[in-house]
């Protein structure tokens, strides 16, 4: 799979779980990377380790802040912007501020980056836009109505990253991720994601708790597939595969009964007295989606992204991080 070098990046939100992960395979391949992140969910030991590269720069600012994202994009060739407020439920709660960092913020950074003439903008979307419509798998071209005021967000970005291309030639590229997961991300908090959240639950020998019956089914991709695709989108460079979004999943979806029974097959070898714990059922949570598969042959299409990590074998690379960091 192709892998961008040598340019200039920036990466929104880089102290982030998704961002951090951009960075550190970014650095490796010997680019510029500036780091723009307020640390308002963003964990400073995220990018602990690349204080010192030569080539990474930190900047402590708000995407809120017009100066701010001016200031950042300067000097840049391309910008993956990764900041925003996730989870369905934080929107439900304050749908105030989600808006004003999901949408308020996405507008400035792409005012920011078309008047610094960023070659190409390329952002984190979400699977939450496809919304109430039953079909599966999704397809990129057919979405229903948002249930979640993130999910409304999420889908204001694309709007406005299309009308962006159309009236003033930028080139965006929009990533709909479905439910990533790797190392950095945070299983603490009301609004964590259910595979840190379990995982950190086993380990110490607590029952997680399922939100509903769990035949809730999700398509779970691994970090390093969203790293691939998000290199993959800044190195294309046919018109067709442009101004338009992505699906960024496997092509697989597992329910939650089933993704705790792959946990407890992997996290046993280094838990082995865990197998007799069963989760706990709880009520379903408002705004959730009750299945997601996503089809990703548009992707692979023009993109030419091929997921090299399924969920078992990403939770097999995923589980030893999981395990030294949240035992």
């Amino acid at each position: 799979m192709r892998k961008i070098s040598g340019a200039n990046i920036l990466v929104t939100g880089g102290a982030g779980f998704i961002g951090s992960n951009l960075i550190e395979a970014l650095l490796s391949q010997k680019n510029r990377v500036c780091c723009m992140d307020n640390f308002s969910t963003g964990k400073r030991e995220n990018i602990e380790a690349f204080l010192v590269h030569p080539e990474f720069t930190l900047m402590e600012g708000d995407i809120r802040n017009g100066q701010d994202c001016r200031k950042a994009v300067a000097g840049m060739d391309f910008v993956l912007h990764e900041a925003a407020l996730g989870s369905v439920p934080r929107s439900i709660n304050d749908p105030v501020t989600t808006t004003e960092v999901n949408i308020t913020g996405f507008v400035n950074m792409l005012i920011a980056a078309r008047d610094a003439g960023i070659r190409r903008f390329v952002y984190a979307a979400s699977s939450s836009t496809y919304g109430d419509h039953p079909a599966l798998p999704k397809q990129e071209d057919i979405i229903g109505k948002p249930l979640s005021p993130y999910a409304i967000t999420k889908y204001v970005n694309e709007l406005y990253a299309d009308v962006f291309a159309r009236l003033f030639g930028m080139q965006t590229i929009g990533l709909r991720y479905f439910n990533v997961f790797g190392k950095r991300q945070d299983p603490d908090g009301d609004y964590a994601a259910v595979i840190p959240r379990f995982i950190k639950a086993l380990i110490h020998h607590q029952a997680p708790v399922i939100h509903g019956d769990g035949t809730q089914s999700r398509d779970f991709t691994y970090i390093e597939n969203v790293v691939a695709i998000n290199q993959l989108a800044l190195l294309v460079d046919h018109p067709e595969a442009l101004n338009t979004v992505y699906n960024v999943a496997v092509g697989e979806n597992t329910t939650l009964n089933q993704l705790y029974e792959h946990l407890l097959h992997h996290l046993s070898v280094l838990v082995p007295d865990i197998k007799q714990l069963k989760p706990v059922n709880g009520p379903p949570r408002t705004g959730d989606v009750k299945h997601s598969l996503a089809s990703i042959d548009k992707a692979r299409k023009l993109l030419g992204y091929q997921p090299a990590y399924n969920l078992d074998q990403g939770l097999a690379e995923a589980i030893p991080w999981y395990y030294e960091h949240l035992k």
